[in-house]
């Protein structure tokens, strides 16, 4: 029995809600990932009257594919989808069946009308907490079109097709043999990928909005709800909903919620926000600020859309080392969450730079993964709290180098090795690796407003205790400001406050 007891009582609710039958063809061989997936679907078979399974020979072997009877639907797993992949799984289930998708309806509307054959292959990890967006995205794709189709590959049975591609950072996606895509992805974002996305004359003719929020974290979603609860004309701007929290996994500090995970906070944020009028305007980037007789936001697509507040809540990103190698070799064994990409690494030599408390996290957790792991810390000392640290040093397989200040990453077609100075010494050293883990801090996202607010000397946007910037009518939250600490509450807290500064504002002017 491959499901415990628990998941199958889950599972069974859910299989209750299929409307239709589906046939799973399954390709079997006898290694144990065959003898596993073997397990899963006769499991699922006896939970379900509306499952049979069926026997057969797939273009990969271990795999199954889940169709409507007398026609194939284009959704395989090449794989066991457990971890991660299991809400995928169960969605297929459904949507196969005939339950219709959870789908806004004009993205139905230009799934459906994509003409063409569009075969995806997305190859995951299945302690990914991104590759699920992904996979999901693509399967209603797969159900929605005839021309459509999807495989998810788990890396990890696969080792071979991922090291033959040069797979090094999931999710990474393929489109009829090519590459596509690498990290997370929405449906929108896949959609406008393959060019059906919003025109921006439709942005521009909007009329003024009272609040225009940029950005859509736990900064800017708690100010959309904040100023829309005032029954005042709001609008958001999103590069992607959920901002930093989407690679972000276990939250246990978010107060009121034991645990959580970011893509599901995220899901949480953008749900709530939908409950309210809000306009929401998603996979669209802010590039100017001006301040006319309104506030005019022009965005990189063209459009410009104009406000009498606006709330800047752009978050931050991981900061980059800024060396060489780093760039050209990003997702080629350069990689910014050991959450996702790790089991990559399994067996491998790795380093993770910054001895913060998410570089020794990261440590931590690719140490029960990877061969060995060489953390290089900047200063003379980790930073990290000392919990943290007495686990790091309890491990056999990590190695702490202070003072270390990184040169360069070499490699050819990938990573093969780090060289650092010693900064006591002065002396080079040079570690054959094939992974490094970057976690030295995050940086805002306020290059865009240059010489508009005033900002830090890093580029944080100055506010005041009602969330005020230098420039009247615009407002600031979050991880973008110079708020002490960069905490998924207190952005959300300070997002509130910027939209009853805005409203405050409003009244008075």
């Amino acid at each position: 029995m491959l499901l415990d007891a628990e998941i199958k009582a889950q599972l069974a609710q859910y299989l209750q809600m299929m409307e239709g039958d589906v046939l799973l063809k399954v390709s079997t061989g006898s290694d144990k990932v065959s003898q596993d997936m073997l397990s899963l679907v006769d499991e699922l078979a006896t939970m379900s009257s509306h499952i049979k399974v069926e026997k057969t020979e797939l273009e990969r072997t271990p795999s199954f594919s889940i169709n409507r009877l007398g026609e194939d639907t284009g959704i395989t797993f090449a794989g066991v989808p457990l971890g991660h992949e299991f809400t995928s799984l169960v969605l297929a289930l459904l949507q196969v069946s005939g339950r219709a998708p959870k789908v806004d309806q004009k993205a139905i509307e230009q799934i459906m009308n994509i003409k063409g054959e569009y075969h995806f292959e997305t190859y995951v990890s299945l302690t990914c907490h991104n590759c699920p967006d992904v996979v999901q995205a693509l399967n209603v794709m797969s159900v929605l079109n005839p021309g459509i189709s999807h495989t998810m590959i788990d890396g990890a049975a696969y080792k071979e097709e991922v090291e033959s591609k040069n797979i090094m950072a999931v999710p990474t996606v393929f489109l009829n043999g090519e590459p596509f895509g690498s990290g997370r992805m929405s449906l929108e974002e896949i959609l406008a990928k393959i060019g059906s996305g919003p025109d921006a004359s439709e942005l521009s003719n909007k009329e003024p909005f009272d609040v225009l929020v940029i950005g859509g974290g736990p900064a800017g979603a708690s100010a959309a709800i904040y100023a829309a609860r005032k029954g005042i004309r709001t609008g958001i701007v999103a590069e992607r909903f959920g901002g930093q929290v989407m690679d972000t996994l276990g939250i246990e500090n978010l107060i009121g919620t034991k645990y959580t995970e970011g893509p599901k906070l995220a899901a949480s944020l953008e749900e709530h926000v939908k409950e309210y009028d809000i306009d929401i305007m998603n996979l669209q980037r802010a590039k100017r600020l001006e301040k006319k007789d309104m506030i005019e936001v022009e965005l990189e697509n063209g459009a410009v859309l104009k406000s009498k507040t606006v709330i800047l809540s752009t978050g931050a990103r991981w900061r980059n080392v800024g060396v060489p190698g780093e760039a050209e070799f990003k997702n080629k064994g350069v990689a910014y969450c050991p959450h996702c990409d790790g089991p990559l690494f399994e067996g491998k030599h790795v380093a993770v730079i910054g001895g913060g408390n998410s570089g020794i996290e990261a440590a931590i957790d690719l140490a029960g993964i990877v061969k060995h792991v060489t953390v290089l810390e900047f200063m003379p000392e980790l930073k990290a709290d000392k919990v943290l640290q007495e686990r790091l040093y309890s491990l056999p397989n990590v190695t702490v180098i202070k003072n270390a200040q990184t040169k360069e990453i070499t490699g050819t077609d990938k990573v093969n090795g780090i060289t650092y100075i010693d900064r006591e010494t002065g002396e080079e050293h040079h570690i054959e690796l094939q992974g490094v883990f970057v976690q030295i801090g995050l940086v805002p996202n306020t290059e865009w407003l240059e010489g508009t607010v005033e900002r830090t000397r890093f580029g944080e946007i100055i506010v005041d205790k009602h969330g005020a910037t230098s420039l009247p009518g615009v407002f600031a939250a979050g991880d973008c400001t110079d708020s002490a600490y960069k905490q998924i509450i207190i952005s959300m807290g300070s997002g509130a406050t910027a939209a009853l500064g805005a409203f405050d504002y409003l009244i008075r002017n």
